[in-house]
């Protein structure tokens, strides 16, 4: 018995880095420069803070119980870029993901993220802040 292989064949356009990707029937294009994530971070949050993974970036910072911020490598296009994340306390009975994250001092070149337990009054460190980045970089 002959075993058959397959393949599939990339089909689309290149230009200045940026791939676009048309489906079979020329239906829908996607951009794979644009839908890919620019940056990421998983960051122990906990004592004296460490990046556990990460990518594009090129610093971190302690701005205090629960507030960090990121640096990026490579700097993006406008400070408009989106993220999205989570974070995961260290303590026992609070062994799920922190339900909210939230960014500020957005620059292209670096962002502020603080995170804690809802329903608490303040800020908490968190001992996994896992944040993606994706936009358009400069």
């Amino acid at each position: 018995m002959t075993s058959q292989l397959k393949v599939d064949n990339l089909t689309g356009r290149v230009t200045a880095g940026s791939i676009n990707v048309t489906s079979e029937g020329s239906s829908v294009t996607t951009n794979l420069q644009q839908g890919l994530l620019k940056a990421f971070m998983d960051l122990d949050g906990t004592s004296t803070i460490a990046l556990l993974d990460s990518f594009n970036l090129s610093g971190t910072t302690d701005n205090g119980t629960g507030d960090y911020s990121v640096a990026f490598s490579n700097i993006f296009n406008s400070e408009s870029y989106g993220w999205g994340g989570n974070g995961e306390f260290p303590y026992d009975n609070y062994w799920g993901r922190g339900p909210w994250c939230v960014a500020r001092n957005q620059t292209t070149s670096s962002t502020q993220i603080a995170g804690g337990y809802f329903g608490t009054s303040g800020k908490e460190d968190l001992e996994h802040v896992r944040v993606g980045f994706f936009g358009d970089l400069a």
